[in-house]
């Protein structure tokens, strides 16, 4: 049994969407533990339901039934100004335009703490430089945004997230449009940040192999269950069989990776 804190719990959570005559139900009776200090990937096939997951613990969509709670308070009862200050969300979205720089961009992750004309203090500037070293991406600094490749903002984004300084960080898809170098780069940052900040980081991801290979803990979705576990138990007890319904797609245990046969 881990002793390191919850930071985000889900009771009985169902998740899915209301129509004007309808309810449509994606899972039901999530009981999801997210804790301090872990790289937790979300996984399952496409259209299965990973972003609607993402959108209900973090708030933007309510659930069908259920509860989130994150640090022991429910998700529902925090304000928005109280919410960005635990818990940062980095999407797949394409930045609108801008001439913002890099530091500028990270620093928009200090909004939650800034006074209202925006202005940074001397913390806020120190955690900006803190989540740009810790991302490598000091160098970067006065470069505009769209000056920058592709890898290199995602990493930007997610040191905005840093510079936001909360517990909790939910990344969707941050591995999209990235070649295999740059791949295997965001993986062992995001393993080190848990390791060296204690944050929590929570990523959806088709990017599975690897996903196996570094994350602590890792969330499965299939059309009939949701499942929390360590990558080696469900090496151990079969699970990543029941991920694609294809049988020219297989996990080989023995090597911890899909095979096409």
């Amino acid at each position: 049994m881990s002793n390191k804190k919850n930071i985000l719990t889900t009771s009985h959570l169902s998740i899915g969407y209301k129509t004007k005559n309808s309810v449509i139900s994606i899972a039901k009776n999530l009981n999801l533990n997210l804790q301090e200090g872990k790289l937790i990937a979300l996984i399952g096939a496409n259209g299965i339901g990973k972003s609607t997951l993402l959108r209900t613990i973090t708030g933007i969509q309510k659930p069908l039934h259920g509860d989130v709670f994150l640090n022991d308070k429910k998700i529902t009862s925090y304000n928005p100004l109280e919410l960005a200050q635990n818990l940062s969300i980095v999407l797949t979205e394409k930045l609108p335009p801008s001439n913002l720089t890099v530091f500028e961009l990270v620093a928009l992750g200090r909004q939650p703490y800034t006074n209202w004309i925006g202005t940074l203090s001397d913390i806020d500037i120190v955690k900006v430089n803190e989540a740009m070293a810790l991302t490598q991406i000091s160098h970067l600094a006065t470069k505009k945004h769209y000056e920058i490749s592709d890898g290199q903002l995602q990493k930007v984004l997610i040191a905005r997230a840093l510079a936001q300084d909360t517990p909790l960080i939910i990344l969707d898809e941050p591995t999209t449009h990235l070649d295999l170098l740059h791949k295997v780069a965001l993986f062992k940052l995001l393993k080190k940040l848990t390791n060296e900040t204690g944050e929590c980081i929570l990523f959806s991801t088709h990017d599975i192999d690897m996903a196996i290979q570094l994350s602590d803990e890792m969330i499965i979705m299939t059309p009939e269950t949701v499942l929390q576990d360590e990558p080696c138990n469900f090496i151990a007890k079969g699970s990543f069989n029941t991920l694609f319904k294809d049988e020219h797609i297989v996990f080989d245990a023995d090597k911890g990776k899909f095979m096409i046969v």
